[in-house]
């Protein structure tokens, strides 16, 4: 089954007060395994980005200038999200903001039924515990040194990984029995080069082995119900 992972950064917390996207970043899964598929782009928001929100993500006005704007990249990035399944952490967060991007287009909003909020799985699985995505990388030993900063590419990244703990974590026998119905072509082509190899005691041999079997007192093998059965 194929999940997309997404986040967004953002000029602020509320795109009806005129906040918009300046990044966006999607991963693909397949059965819950990261493909290698991936979406990024950093996005001019044709406005200025605060303060208090480049704190948090690092980006400025600067440094987005340039930069593809929403329009230029909306069917790009739908195109990969396809009609999957979309997981993201707070999830009604980034739908908001991708939907009001795309009202601003005259296109669509996001089917809410694709939406996959990591958060709400988190705290029906840790209630009333801390859940924020630093918290459940810490809870599951997951490396999220790199995170010194919030970053969409590197967040969906770990999210995928939290995302697969808490659907349940990996099912290695699942794994090692596939391996064994499907042994590599190299075991394979030992197998069909093997040429038995008899090994035929001389009579020296079985002499000896027949004086050794007389030395042994009441031999296991000559008693009841081993001889019945021989009978």
């Amino acid at each position: 089954m194929r999940h997309v992972v997404l986040d967004t950064e953002t000029t602020g917390l509320d795109p009806s007060t005129g906040d918009r996207v300046l990044e966006v970043a999607a991963i693909e899964l397949v059965n819950l395994i990261p493909t290698g598929a991936a979406y990024h782009t950093l996005i001019d928001p044709q406005r200025e980005v605060p303060e208090e929100a480049t704190r948090i993500h690092g980006f400025t006005a600067a440094m987005l200038q340039g930069k593809p704007k929403f329009a230029e990249i909306a069917e790009e990035m739908l195109a990969f999200l396809g009609d999957s399944p979309i997981v993201a952490h707070n999830a009604p967060f980034d739908f908001g903001f991708l939907d009001a991007e795309l009202k601003l287009l005259g296109r669509p909003p996001l089917d809410r039924a694709r939406m996959v909020d990591s958060l709400a799985l988190a705290k029906k699985r840790f209630p009333g515990m801390p859940n924020s995505l630093d918290a459940l990388c810490r809870r599951y030993e997951i490396d999220n040194s790199m995170r010194t900063s919030h970053n969409a590419l590197l967040d969906v990244k770990l999210l995928a990984q939290v995302f697969l703990e808490l659907m349940g974590g990996k099912q290695p026998g699942l794994e090692l029995a596939a391996a064994r119905r499907a042994p590599s072509a190299e075991a394979a082509a030992l197998l069909v080069r093997r040429t038995p190899r008899p090994i035929i005691p001389s009579e020296a041999e079985l002499a000896a082995h027949a004086a050794f079997l007389k030395k042994i007192r009441e031999p296991l093998w000559l008693q009841p119900p081993f001889v019945a059965a021989e009978g």
